[in-house]
């Protein structure tokens, strides 16, 4: 039987302690996400906060998200938090093979967030159900969201799972 050094002996889920740094990445990178995007998208777009929601849920719903009530924001919110629990469990999975490329949690924060970025923008948005514009990518916009990202997303989760993995 040949030894495989990149991965832990045992499922990463599996191993002692992972639950709680899991967790918690989780939820503080969920919260400061939709704190963010509570603040920053009616500021800057006028929209309330009930619509953004709704178009959340529109990833599943589709358009008939949008004449949805409060049941259907609330299913807006739980569908953000699922999408960061999946997120931070990604994370969690690759992280022996990212901390051979990096060690620098600054560096693996940036690196996570754009590619989660990317990844939201050009495979999760065009494979679900929310409307697509027409109109061309708008970099100035792509950009602020990856920024938001980088901070919300890519420094929480990188910063607590890369913690865990450090005791190990």
């Amino acid at each position: 039987m040949i030894e495989n050094q990149e991965f832990p002996a045992s499922p990463p889920f599996k191993q002692a302690g992972a639950v709680k740094p899991i967790l918690s990445a989780w939820l503080l990178a969920g919260t400061l996400d939709i704190a963010v995007a509570s603040i920053y998208y009616p500021l800057a777009y006028g929209l309330r906060l009930i619509v953004l929601y709704r178009g959340i849920a529109s990833g599943v719903l589709g358009a008939a998200a949008f004449s949805g009530g409060i049941r259907t924001a609330v299913l807006g919110l739980a569908l953000h938090y699922l999408i960061a629990l999946i997120w931070t469990s990604f994370f969690f999975f690759f992280f022996p093979l990212v901390r051979k490329l990096s060690r620098n949690i600054s560096l693996n924060a940036a690196g996570y967030g754009i590619f989660v970025s990317c990844a939201m923008t050009f495979v999760v948005l065009p494979l679900s159900n929310v409307r697509h514009r027409s109109q061309p990518l708008n970099i100035l916009h792509f950009a602020i969201d990856t920024a938001i990202l980088i901070f919300t997303i890519g420094t929480p989760i990188s910063t607590i799972i890369g913690k865990y993995y450090s005791r190990k």
